[in-house]
């Protein structure tokens, strides 16, 4: 009798297999915005990656996107705001996390690339307590 065993998809949750987008949805006035829905489209696929946002306005999204992806351009959307991303990454770098935050103020999107990593820290910190 042959048996065969699936063997878990590692890869998903690899550094080099994902790309984190994460931020903030707040309003004009600099509200958070909780129960908005979040969809991070890889433009390459049109696959759609959607999250929501918690009661601080803060949302994850993970995408996922090997070392041959970097460069690879990401549309962002929440309502009706939209903006387009270039995922930027050093594909031989299979160490540290990839992504980006992207925080949407009023109806307009910011990039707050160096936000990325203590953002992304201060979330799986978070998560574990």
């Amino acid at each position: 009798m042959l048996m065969l065993v699936a063997a878990p998809a590692l890869a998903e949750h690899t550094v080099y297999y994902r790309y984190v987008v994460l931020g903030f949805v707040k309003d004009a006035h600099g509200k958070p915005l909780p129960e908005r829905t979040i969809d991070v489209i890889r433009d390459k696929t049109g696959l759609r990656y959607s999250g929501r946002t918690d009661e601080r306005g803060f949302f994850v999204v993970v995408v996922r996107l090997g070392d041959e992806s970097a460069g690879e351009t990401l549309t962002v959307r929440a309502g009706a705001s939209t903006t387009r991303l270039t995922a930027r990454f050093d594909p031989d770098n299979h160490t540290d996390d990839r992504g980006i935050r992207v925080d949407l103020e009023g109806a307009r999107f910011v990039e707050k690339t160096a936000a990325f990593r203590p953002t992304l820290a201060r979330f799986v910190r978070d998560e574990r307590h």
